[in-house]
């Protein structure tokens, strides 16, 4: 084919230049799997600058962030001119004369071997950064041959560049050079590097700002100027310099430019998306098999991820748990004084350091290094070191042994919290811990923990499937449950939370407001223990349930997002939803890529729901209800009814609360991360008296913000006929005072709050249902002030009452002593 041209120096020439085509060919094709990857005009008109995906709540607040590089882009316009000039001055001052490739530039680099400078341009290093021209993956066989692999390097840089000329105009190219590069500290991009370094946007920068951080790209670790001021100061002037040389800088401005000091200011994008949190993790995790099927890198990608989580509500749990926590806190370091608190169930102590300390995987290389010398393992554990430890005033630095914070983490409570809108099936509150920077471990989805009493509501909703009413009861008597456990027959015989037998009948309403144990087992004996466990199942709870008699006490363990799910099938009429935790997601440009909505799925019908929204309210309604403590709350206007269960397991470990209101589910646990760490009684370490208070102190934030969106109010009002008997108020026999000698309680410890039925006041909510009660209650309370009362006498107080029992004692046996005489 070249024979045909006469001309040798022409011959030659063509065939020089098809070499190089094929050559360019052959690379752009990535021949033989020689030369790695190349951007394709596909990649070019698409560009991947690996922008991380921002976090929001659903009314728009960034609360996070997912990066591999932190970027946040910038529009041209955005840029401040001194900048520009800067950039061009020091890094390729004929930037708006070439096509990409500076020939004059490389001639000089190949004469001078390098030793004048560089010939890249700044599309080439746009190219570099962009495409990652000289990673492993892109080099092909030929990056184990050095000199060829830096050969190759630049030629594919070279294709890239005029690719991106061809593309781009000068100002574009500018714009996605300084959005790519990294200027340290984490720092990708102008707006980033603007903002950690001076706490300014871009557009803000001065010339000597500009100067700074365009000095840093030649080295950003080693001209970073809050590391070494004194290098960053010198390559600043060095870059005014350039400025003033190619008369973007008059000598004036120069002479004054370089005499300012360095004036950094360090800053942060946004505090709220600062670092890590529950949240954060947690929606990662909820997109992770999304990103997987639609192609999407959560920490490369761009995306605008608008959470379920609404910021008010958030800000108020986030307020209610450090408010009761650190009270949680301070009472069990008040229980346990100097003794350690990690015991068994039999009220052994167990050494819980030591078994912390083995199963660290330190532990088992100290071992294999000093075999037979434990003094040597142990005097690694408790020498001393600097540490920043979790306290409720703040992180706090100290000197601290392993053993030292084993010790002391091992005595923190912590706690999880969920709150759910049924109705649309969204998550408004997640709070995975107390502080995610010293516990990661998130207590919402990730811990499962004993659900005790609140897991009682299942065997009542079984019951009510079965047939039952909110009416039909049982005697709170001894109970003895005989099971089948591998063939053996045992027993099971449950107690009540205070040990003791009324032996009074009892409404499936008020044992369940009331959380008697012994009518639960026998209501779960009853409908079966497996039915218990297929509508807890059929209501949310995915854990792995076992089948036992005390499976409707709580003998499980479960999550809080299990619990919340489960208890807004109740609200949702019977329709059990699938939470969300994301609504929508966009990409940097807020064009819609995704949206989501809950799934349901009918398990229970509209009636059931509603009689055991009923029964919830017993909690508050019913004699002896346990979450009658809320009324410590304002939680009680406009006829509001709030419907709940608390629970504990045993020995204190776990504190549970459940509380429903019109609108939203919300679920609480308490308890340390180490089992055996717990509280020593009910008075202290019980659900009503650890997680209640953060969902009263929750609600009541809640309310009292006209502008949360939840207000007031009744439970919905059933849609479906009630073919049950559900009206059955409780009514407790008089007590009677007189037979009962006051001499016989005289021991007991006149602090401790007793709990007498015939005295707890009925709350409002159940008399507010029927108008005409009111009113008539009015009507009697006006004809009783009327009539006047001139006999009224003052009460007498306890220890009145008991000297004037006394005193009549006296008198009657020495009344009889003298008819004896």
């Amino acid at each position: 084919m070249f024979k045909e041209i006469k001309n040798r120096y022409l011959r030659y020439s063509s065939i020089f230049v098809f070499f190089v085509i094929i050559f360019f060919c052959a690379l752009q094709l990535n021949f033989l799997w020689l030369f790695g990857y190349s951007p394709s005009y596909t990649d070019i008109k698409k560009p991947t600058q690996r922008i991380g995906s921002e976090l929001y709540t659903s009314d728009g607040i960034l609360i996070g962030r997912y990066y591999k590089e932190n970027r946040t882009p910038v529009d041209f316009k955005d840029i401040a001119p001194a900048m520009v000039q800067a950039l061009v001055a020091t890094e390729d001052v004929r930037f708006y004369k070439h096509s990409g490739i500076d020939i004059q530039a490389v001639a000089r680099a190949v004469v001078g071997m390098g030793k004048d400078g560089g010939a890249s341009t700044i599309t080439q290093q746009l190219a570099k950064n962009l495409y990652r021209t000289r990673y492993n993956k892109s080099s092909g066989l030929v990056k184990y041959i050095p000199l060829v692999r830096t050969m190759i390097s630049k030629f594919k840089e070279w294709m890239t560049a005029l690719k991106l000329e061809s593309n781009y105009d000068k100002n574009q190219i500018l714009t996605m050079y300084l959005n790519t590069v990294s200027f340290g500290n984490n720092a990708y991009g102008i707006k980033t590097a603007a903002r950690i370094y001076f706490d300014k946007e871009t557009k803000d920068l001065s010339v000597t700002e500009a100067a700074l951080l365009v000095g840093m790209l030649k080295g950003p670790n080693f001209y970073n100027p809050l590391r070494y001021p004194e290098r960053a100061l010198n390559r600043r002037n060095t870059v005014l310099q350039q400025m003033n040389k190619y008369h973007y800088l008059s000598n004036d401005s120069l002479s004054m430019a370089s005499k300012q000091p360095l004036q950094t200011r360090e800053g942060k994008m946004n505090d709220a998306s600062a670092g890590d949190s529950y949240l954060r993790a947690a929606v990662d995790k909820y997109l992770e098999n999304w990103c997987t099927e639609n192609g999407y890198d959560l920490y490369e990608d761009g995306l605008k991820i608008y959470t379920t989580i609404d910021s008010k509500l958030q800000e108020y749990a986030e307020q209610a748990v450090q408010e009761q926590m650190r009270v949680v806190q301070r009472r069990f370091y008040n229980v346990w004084g100097n003794e350690d608190p990690w015991e068994n169930s039999e009220k052994k102590k167990i050494d819980y350091p030591e078994r912390a300390k083995k199963n660290l995987p330190v532990y088992a290389m100290l071992m294999k290094k000093y075999p037979n010398q434990p003094d040597s393992v142990d005097a690694y554990f408790n020498r001393k070191k600097k540490m920043t430890i979790f306290s409720y005033n703040g992180d706090r630095d100290t000197l601290f042994s392993t053993m030292d914070s084993i010790r002391y983490y091992g005595k923190i409570m912590n706690t999880g919290m969920m709150t759910l809108e049924p109705k649309t099936g969204k998550i408004k509150v997640w709070v995975g811990g107390i502080n995610h920077k010293f516990f990661k471990y998130d207590h919402v989805n990730q811990a499962k923990r004993q659900a005790g009493s609140t897991f009682k509501p299942f065997a009542y909703l079984t019951a009510l499937e079965s047939g039952m009413s909110p009416c039909d009861t049982f005697i709170d008597k001894p109970v003895k449950i005989a099971y089948q456990n591998k063939g053996k027959t045992e027993y099971w015989e449950p107690k009540n939370a205070d040990w003791n037998n009324t032996y009074q009948p009892m409404s499936l309403r008020w044992a369940m407001g009331k959380s008697v144990n012994t009518v639960t087992a026998q209501v779960t004996e009853k409908v079966g223990w497996d039915n218990v466990v297929k509508w807890a199942h059929a209501c949310g709870i995915d854990s792995h349930l076992e089948s036992v008699p005390s499976v409707s006490l709580g003998s499980n363990d479960v999550s809080v997002f299990e619990m919340v799910r489960a208890y807004g099938t109740f609200l949702n009429q019977g329709l059990r939803t699938d939470p969300i935790l994301v609504e929508h997601i966009t990409d940097q440009d807020d064009q819609l890529i995704e949206s989501f909505t809950a799934k349901t799925k009918r398990v229970l019908s509209e009636e059931i729901a509603w009689l055991m929204l009923y029964m919830f309210r017993g909690g508050m309604e019913e004699p002896g209800g346990t979450s009658r403590a809320l009324w410590e709350w304002d939680l009680w206007k406009k006829n509001n009814q709030i419907g709940g269960k608390t629970g504990t397991s045993s020995d204190y470990v776990d504190a549970w609360y459940m509380g429903i209101t019109k609108d939203l589910v919300t679920g609480i646990w308490v308890g340390c991360d180490e089992r055996s760490a717990h509280f020593k009684n009910g008075e202290t370490g019980e659900g009503a008296h650890t997680a209640l208070p953060i969902f009263g102190k929750f609600m009541e934030k809640v309310y009292h913000d006209p502008q949360s969106g939840y207000t007031y109010g009744p439970f919905p009002k059933a849609t479906v006929p009630i073919t049950r008997d559900y009206n059955c108020p409780t009514i407790l026999p008089a007590v009677d005072t007189v037979t009962t000698d006051s001499l016989a309680i005289d021991s007991l410890d006149m602090g401790t709050e007793l709990q007498i039925p015939a005295e707890t006041p009925p709350p409002p909510i159940s008399l507010m249902e029927k108008k005409e009660d009111k009113k008539d209650d009015k009507k009697n309370a006006e004809n009783n002030s009327a009539k006047p009362n001139s006999s009224a006498t003052v009460p007498l107080s306890r220890k009145e009452e008991r000297e004037l029992k006394r005193k009549q004692q006296r008198e009657e046996k020495a009344k009889k002593k003298n008819g004896n005489n």
